[in-house]
């Protein structure tokens, strides 16, 4: 049956697509957003729903809500655009990577009355409900201590260390269970595989009512283990993910007494609790529909999110002190030059495992994410976004508003005007007949990017040429020539198949911008301009 609320999904691959699979079992799902073409068709023939672009969506009068499963970096963008476009936004964890951008975006939320949700997944277990119901009731006496192990081998990443990526629903538990936020938070970690990326954190927090908590957690562990361990005044219990449906909650009756002023051990069998089968995510997306049809908070809302975000950020600021130093990323041979911090640079966000050389320039409101490098004599300028492993320079200039994806480097010789969007692992060269023997410095041939010009994922601009303003380069293709202004350019190489409007619509057979009814002419065989 389908449902009268209406979701997109936002990013379709590895979580993603479980997204989609089960709000189209919901009847939910209405539209699939991911430049990864063959992704999304093959999803669509298997679930349905529409394919559609981030911007589309948003203008889509019948996308009702998003369900976004994209990078952790691009968290707050999308989901404040989302907000801003009365969209419902689920994210996945973790809401965003800053505090300030979480209570944004819980403010906006508030004051549009749009439903903001967090996928801390495990809220939705049936087993942790059980077990959260148990403490409840007072099944297990007066809450003392928690613990959990959320161990494995890999998934190892590099946009974030094991903290990030595998204590969020753990910390979100936690919080749950004992109602109230840490009064002091302590981590230590260990950097097996890379100096500033932690691959084992333990974390210890300590509550105002006395209770004590601590999170183990690692990606360098010989098998898979996913267990919250609970100790009460009377009673213990178990949850073990990694167990039978019938054994994944335990409640053992243990006591302690005290006899001539030693604390003994009073130990009892485990009484396996039963609790209904289901699937935690689909009672996840299920609830989210919910209160988006209902207007009801939902259990893990925004402000929950931002709870769990500011335990991370402050264990994440205790690893830092115990290591010493500042985590930053490892800076090449050639450069001897300590790392500018954001203090360097006022109303500027430059993330710990970033890397700012001296000689540097960064306009107002720039932010630069996890384990970027901008090297020596870069111009940036106000409010540009720079994701995740971006390296920059040197002898770059970039203007205002520019946004640059994940995995990009610009090399010397580019340059960037205002509002250029450069997709994730696009392509940037700066020498035609490139040798590793061979020193070609002398060679380097300039890159222009003209303002409000759009280049795709994966797509690749060979050096030497310049890219018109508000061109459209597909993801994928290969620019070896001069682009026009406002082309649509696809293809190996790339040709022009069409035009692009301003806000990056295509242009039909009468030249008028479908979203803004901004008329343009052809003015000869590869040039438009618009009709003032």
């Amino acid at each position: 049956m389908a449902s009268d609320v209406r979701v997109a999904v936002v990013g379709c691959g590895y979580w993603g697509k479980n997204l989609v699979r089960n709000f189209a079992e919901l009847g939910a799902l209405e539209a699939l957003v991911d430049a990864h073409k063959p992704s999304v068709d093959a999803l669509i023939a298997k679930h349905g729903g529409r394919a559609l672009s981030f911007e589309e969506a948003l203008a889509d009068a019948n996308v009702h809500a998003l369900a976004i499963a994209a990078p952790a970096a691009l968290h707050y963008t999308l989901a404040k655009r989302g907000l801003e476009a009365g969209k419902h936004v689920f994210v996945e964890k973790p809401l965003s990577l800053e505090v300030e951008e979480a209570r944004e975006l819980c403010a906006i939320a508030d004051r549009l009355d749009r439903r903001l949700m967090v996928g801390h997944l495990l809220q939705y277990h049936p087993i942790f409900l059980e077990l959260k119901k148990l403490v409840a009731d007072g099944r297990l006496g007066r809450l003392q201590y928690v613990y959990s192990n959320r161990l494995n081998l890999g998934k190892i990443r590099r946009e974030e260390d094991i903290l990030w990526s595998f204590a969020p629903h753990d910390l979100s538990m936690i919080l749950s269970l004992i109602g109230s936020e840490p009064d002091k938070v302590e981590a230590v970690g260990g950097y097996y595989l890379h100096d500033a990326i932690a691959d084992v954190t333990t974390t210890h927090l300590s509550f105002p009512g006395g209770e004590r908590a601590h999170v183990f957690v690692s990606w360098l562990h010989p098998f898979k283990e996913q267990k919250l361990v609970v100790v009460g005044s009377d009673a213990m219990a178990v949850f073990d993910d990694g167990e039978a449906w019938e054994r994944k909650l335990l409640l053992y009756p243990h006591k302690v007494e005290w006899k001539d002023g030693m604390p003994v051990p009073l130990k009892a069998d485990p009484v396996a609790i039963a609790v209904p089968q289901d699937e935690p995510l689909k009672q996840e997306c299920q609830h989210f529909i919910d209160c988006a049809r209902s207007g009801e908070t939902p259990r893990t809302d925004g402000r929950e999110g931002m709870r769990v975000l500011s335990v991370l950020s402050r264990a994440a600021e205790s690893l830092r002190q115990a290591r010493g130093t500042p985590a930053v990323a490892e800076a090449p041979a050639a450069s001897a030059a300590k790392p500018r911090v954001a203090k360097d640079y006022p109303g500027v966000t430059i993330h710990e495992t970033a890397y700012v050389d001296a000689g540097v320039e960064i306009g107002e409101g720039t932010k630069i994410w996890h384990f970027s490098h901008i090297l020596g004599q870069v111009s940036l300028g106000k409010r540009v976004n720079i994701g995740q492993n971006v390296v920059i320079g040197p002898k770059v200039s970039v203007g205002n508003d520019v946004k640059i994806q994940n995995n990009v480097s610009v090399y010397e010789g580019v340059t960037l005007e205002d509002g250029v969007f450069c997709g994730p692992s696009c392509v940037f060269t700066n020498v035609n007949n490139p040798r590793s023997e061979v020193a070609r410095k002398s060679e380097y041939r300039p890159t222009l990017v003209k303002r409000g010009a759009s280049i795709g994922a994966n797509a690749t601009i060979v050096c030497g040429h310049t890219l018109g303003e508000y061109a459209f380069i597909a993801a994928g293709a290969v620019v070896a020539k001069d682009v026009p202004a406002f082309a649509l350019m696809a293809g190996v190489p790339a040709k022009r198949i069409g035009w692009m409007s301003h806000v990056g619509a295509k242009l039909g057979a009468d030249l008028v911008c479908p979203e803004t009814g901004r008329r343009y002419r052809e003015t000869g065989l590869n040039t438009l301009e618009e009709i003032v």
